[in-house]
């Protein structure tokens, strides 16, 4: 086998490596939308990361998605997350977290963990710039 032979491969299958980690961070990103302690944005950023090492194809295919595309543009172009957003995750986060605290942990180590967490991860929130009707307002 030549030398330009094994690079190929090589690159070929790194190529495939870094598409699969970025469809597990996309995936992992979904499950983020959807369970309020797994956050969504790092793993959608990741995601684009590893595609855009991977495949233009499916990286400019997450960039274009009608779901996740302009959230990732936004983020990646330091443009922020609307207001609307941050108001749901907060929300969401807080209600999640409160009741998994009040009824489903019983170890105050865990409850204080989870506190800790979630105001780490509202902290976070209030931090990123917002995007209100398409426009940046700046964080003071």
């Amino acid at each position: 086998m030549k030398k330009s032979d094994k690079r190929h491969i090589a690159s070929t299958l790194i190529r495939r490596i870094w598409i699969i980690l970025g469809s597990l961070f996309l995936g992992l990103g979904i499950l983020g939308a959807l369970l309020p302690l797994l956050p969504t944005t790092p793993f959608l950023v990741l995601s684009a990361a590893c595609y855009a090492r991977g495949s233009e194809r499916f990286y400019n295919w997450l960039l274009n998605n009608r779901w996740f595309g302009n959230y990732i543009r936004n983020y990646l172009e330091g443009k922020g997350i609307p207001w609307k957003s941050k108001v749901a995750t907060i929300s969401l986060l807080w209600i999640t977290i409160g009741c998994s605290a009040a009824f489903a942990v019983h170890s105050l180590t865990i409850r204080i963990i989870l506190i800790v967490i979630a105001i780490g991860v509202t902290a976070h929130i209030l931090f990123i710039h917002t995007l209100r009707q398409g426009k940046e307002i700046p964080q003071e």
